[in-house]
């Protein structure tokens, strides 16, 4: 066998054991530099002369630049961008939870669920526990709600 023989043989098992890795542990990027070694050692078995030639170079940058873009295409449609899973005070206003410890006005004692989180809450008027509530305004870690008509 000849150098470009092997060498096309050796890119063949990187790219193998790349692409492995990958699934294994998807989110390394390696998939690009797999496709562009199997890519070259495929091209080195059907041209060996090419492989050991400056076309080589040229040629793996020919497959790497589309083999980039589209693992990035995939990557986005695998796992599209999320927005953030922390609440903030503005994201609850409108939202509605239950009453789990009585809301008073002019105290801080009563307690809401809202979304399976447990907030501080008070209100113009006493709302007693197990009532629909919708928070109208919300600082820090506290709420402000209203009772929903008709909520139990």
């Amino acid at each position: 066998m000849s150098i470009a023989t092997d060498l096309s043989l050796a890119f063949i098992v990187i790219g193998v054991l790349l692409l492995l890795v990958e699934l294994s542990q998807p989110g390394f990027f390696i998939l690009v530099p797999a496709t562009v070694l199997l890519a070259l050692g495929g091209i080195g078995l059907v041209f060996p002369d090419l492989l050991l030639t400056w076309w080589s170079p040229i040629t793996a940058v020919i497959i790497l630049v589309p083999t980039t873009l589209l693992t990035i295409k995939l990557y986005q449609k695998l796992a599209p961008p999320s927005p953030p899973e922390t609440t903030v005070a503005s994201s609850l206003i409108g939202k509605e939870g239950f009453v789990e410890v009585e809301v008073v006005p002019g105290s801080l004692r009563g307690k809401v669920r809202i979304s399976n989180t447990i907030w501080s809450a008070t209100s113009s008027v006493p709302i007693p526990v197990g009532k629909r509530v919708k928070v109208l305004q919300s600082e820090g870690v506290h709420v402000t709600v209203e009772e929903v008509s008709g909520g139990s």
